[in-house]
């Protein structure tokens, strides 16, 4: 690789995303990089786009040679529509190709309405350590007007399943969706809280564009009444031994994603699959990659050798509000050491953010570390916008 202005004592660790963009239907508030595909038409193009994620890998292998992969983390769409033997095949191929750490997490995001009861416990057999089900609630009415193709029973038969054939997994829940009152909050916290999950990641329901919600929005509880949620699943959690360690992820003892923990502490990561995107160190320098976005492109190009759509080197000036969006999400902030580290950069760099944060009441600090306060985190985009690059 070239030569860069940075310079980076040592490399972060390095993870892995895959994505596999296919879903059963396109939920209305979603934005990711998904794609229907209904079954009774054509097959699902497995196999070809396992053989496209290998060329994209293979095409990648220079940037990352001789780095220890440490987490692995298969995502959409929805993953769980590839067959456990697909999923098999692309480990294995991931293996052969990369030195994944001794304790590596894999995991693989699943959604009730692909479960199966077998299924999980092959996806387990198949290398899989852990599972994210999509739950987003139990209630019917909510699940409907989210556009999910699961009902609430079948999302307390997936998450009972996962909890027998995974030691860890994660349940991902929803609120302030449309029309939803504290009671019926309240009834999605109990059932979530009794199936005793290690891992709950929360998410506020946010009209993103281009999305069938901003076209038609819904009518959703309004700010204070969704800060009040919040507050509530915070304290329901707590009760029961969850700790909030990031914005929006509660864990018990032992049991933090640790895929995501690398991304918030501005971690490496090489992406691949439709959409992918990949961050990248270099001793000199930091690049980030964006792969196709369509599927049928993606597996063209990936399988001329081609996948990547973009790639740009990021500037310097933009390294301290980059490691901040990221960083500033976790309950215990960074140390100044860490922040050296992973930009290459001295904390002057920061010096005037970390004051003006400090003064608002939106971060506390001493010699060694920062981090946000409660505060900070209920405003958490006010406090990130401090470190945006002066124009």
């Amino acid at each position: 690789m070239r030569p860069g202005p940075l310079q980076l004592a040592s490399l972060p660790p390095l993870s892995l995303y895959v994505h596999l963009p296919w879903c059963l239907r396109k939920c209305p508030y979603c934005d990711f990089n998904s794609h229907e595909w209904r079954a009774g038409g054509d097959a699902l193009p497995e196999q070809r786009y396992l053989d496209a994620l290998v060329a994209d890998l293979d095409a990648a292998l220079p940037l990352i040679w001789g780095r220890t992969v440490h987490t692995i983390f298969i995502g959409g769409g929805t993953p769980s529509l590839f067959s456990p033997e697909s999923i098999d095949r692309l480990i294995g191929d991931l293996r052969a190709r990369l030195k994944l750490a001794p304790d590596c997490e894999i995991t693989l995001e699943a959604n009730p309405g692909t479960f199966e009861r077998d299924r999980f416990r092959a996806y387990r057999a198949a290398g899989v350590t852990r599972l994210s089900v999509g739950v987003q609630s139990f209630n019917d009415q909510h699940l409907q007007a989210l556009g999910r193709v699961h009902d609430g029973k079948q999302a307390i038969a997936a998450v009972e399943e996962a909890a027998s054939a995974f030691d860890t997994f994660n349940l991902d829940l929803m609120y302030a969706l449309p029309g939803q009152t504290p009671a019926q909050l309240e009834a999605d916290l109990a059932q979530a809280m009794a199936l005793a999950p290690p891992h709950l990641s929360i998410y506020h329901l946010t009209i993103e564009p281009n999305t069938y919600f901003a076209k038609f929005p819904p009518v959703v509880p309004e700010d204070d009444a969704a800060y009040a949620m919040l507050d509530r699943i915070t304290e329901r959690t707590g009760e029961l031994g969850m700790e909030r360690y990031e914005i929006s992820a509660y864990a018990r003892e032992g049991h933090r994603c640790a895929h995501n923990l690398n991304y918030w502490q501005f971690g490496d990561y090489l992406g691949i699959g439709a959409g992918a995107h990949s961050k990248l160190s270099f001793a000199h320098r930091l690049l980030r990659q964006v792969r196709f976005r369509e599927p049928q492109r993606y597996m063209n190009q990936a399988l001329s050798g081609a996948a990547v759509a973009q790639s740009d080197e990021v500037a310097i000036a933009d390294l301290p509000f980059e490691f901040m969006l990221n960083a500033l999400r976790l309950k215990d902030g960074f140390t100044m050491a860490q922040f050296g580290e992973r930009t290459g950069l001295a904390t002057t760099a920061i010096q005037r953010g970390l004051e003006e944060a400090e003064k608002k009441g939106l971060l506390q600090r001493d010699l060694w570390h920062a981090w946000p306060t409660e505060r900070g985190l209920d405003f958490l985009s006010d406090l990130q916008s401090i470190f945006l690059p002066e124009t």
